[in-house]
């Protein structure tokens, strides 16, 4: 099954894309600022593995013309709250075991969007971002286990994390990338263990 998904905000509409493969493990939630090129490699390799993905842009085409549209830590949670209500209420989506994405700007978002949402998020895979923008409420409250990735070079983002590690009572894991490794191993090797799990 392929959908287009809209939401309407008061900025505008964000533009979504649900991808089911036929009796899907579960469902990824690919949150993202804006859609990417990579987007569709991300697709294509967890809808190969049986999961389904809804690839969601965070913020409209007129907010993503302000520089630090991305830096603002509580609208984009408030996105992300308003499509894991938009996935809740929808027939397709809203029995699968549910895991978060998310990469660089959305990282904290994503957190805090789980830590609200703990009964409906069963997992969070998160590549690179400042963690420790989530805020200590959420860290504490996150319940959802968490793979948190980064680049060799992500040495703000590496040192972000061991801050927030601290104020973390979930299960949480981090593994720092080799250049050619391929972070979708990694992000899969966690859904089996944990979405799966949850079905």
């Amino acid at each position: 099954m392929n959908r287009s998904i809209s939401l309407h905000t008061t900025h505008g509409l964000l533009h979504g894309q649900l991808e089911l493969p036929d009796h899907p493990r579960g469902l990824v939630l690919l949150a993202r600022s804006q859609h990417t090129p990579l987007d569709i490699l991300i697709t294509d390799n967890l809808t190969g593995r049986g999961y389904g993905v809804l690839s969601m842009q965070l913020l409209s085409a007129q907010e993503a013309h302000f520089a630090d549209a991305t830096q603002n830590v509580p609208r984009l949670t408030q996105r992300l709250l308003d499509i894991l209500e938009l996935i809740r209420n929808d027939g397709d989506m809203q029995d699968l075991p549910l895991a978060i994405f998310a990469s660089g700007d959305t990282t904290p978002a994503a957190i805090r969007a789980a830590a609200r949402r703990d009964t409906q998020v069963k997992l969070l895979a998160c590549y690179g971002g400042i963690v420790d923008r989530a805020g200590l409420e959420a860290l504490k409250l996150l319940e959802a286990p968490l793979l948190m990735l980064f680049d060799t070079a992500d040495t703000i983002g590496r040192t972000a994390f061991q801050r927030a590690a601290t104020h973390l009572a979930g299960l949480y894991e981090t593994h720092v990338l080799d250049a050619e490794e391929d972070p979708m191993l990694r992000v899969a090797g966690w859904l089996s263990i944990h979405l799966d799990r949850a079905a």
